[in-house]
């Protein structure tokens, strides 16, 4: 009897190693930047974490709970990410350079495709108020059980005032209700704080993430009335 011919496992694309090599350096905690200095994507992890709680530690004022509440934005999730990415990375009023270069844009956008980065986006309707246009929003990699946050972005002169607020609120009550353990905010500042961001060290950080990054849990379905409602009867 002849011996069966050795299977050779097919080579991973160019494509599928990059996403096992993304997976690989967020699942050990590292996240990508781009050093305006140098020009080059730097792979970092700081020693302390930004944490936004998906407890009851998560602070929401009167002020924005009300526009939460009044609908004035529609909020939907996937139906724009490239456009989100790139607002992200445009600058703005006391943001004038951003982290984000062509190169991570693109990588997000294969991590967008493969159903592992996701968008929630706020919507206004424009001024021929038939089309819409996109006023705010925010994007990240959810990984397991542990969405990892990565930037958002707002138009006040387009009326988005609060949106990227808005659609913060509405990825804190998301990620509860799918049972997400973890929201990671990479760095604390002030404008997280007002939410009770707060700093973990990086070991209770690393342990964390071991212990949820692995876990099944699926980002759909997608209910921002249930979020609207949620606030409503609190």
């Amino acid at each position: 009897m002849k011996n069966p011919r050795p299977h050779n496992p097919p080579m991973p694309s160019e494509e599928e190693a990059l996403v096992r090599r993304v997976l690989s350096m967020y699942r050990a905690g590292w996240f990508p930047m781009n050093d305006p200095d140098s020009g080059q994507v730097q792979w970092v992890q700081p020693h302390s974490r930004g944490i936004v709680p998906l407890d009851g530690r998560f602070t929401v004022s009167r002020s924005l709970r009300s526009r939460v509440r009044s609908g004035r934005f529609t909020i939907r999730t996937d139906t724009a990410f490239a456009e989100v990415i790139e607002s992200c990375a445009l600058p703005s009023r006391g943001r004038e350079s951003t982290w984000l270069d062509d190169s991570i844009i693109e990588l997000f956008l294969l991590m967008h495709e493969r159903g592992m980065a996701h968008s929630i986006e706020a919507w206004l309707p424009a001024d021929d108020h038939v089309t819409e246009r996109l006023v705010g929003g925010l994007y990240g990699l959810a990984l397991g059980g542990v969405f990892c946050g990565e930037s958002m972005f707002s138009r006040p002169d387009l009326g988005g005032t609060d949106a990227s607020k808005v659609c913060l609120v509405h990825l804190v009550h998301h990620l509860r209700r799918r049972g997400f353990a973890l929201l990671d905010a990479q760095m604390v500042n002030d404008h997280l704080t007002q939410f009770g961001c707060f700093e973990m060290a990086r070991g209770e950080y690393l342990m964390e993430l071991a212990a949820h990054a692995q876990e099944r849990v699926s980002w759909s379905p997608f209910d921002p009335a249930a979020t609207v409602a949620e606030l409503s009867a609190g």
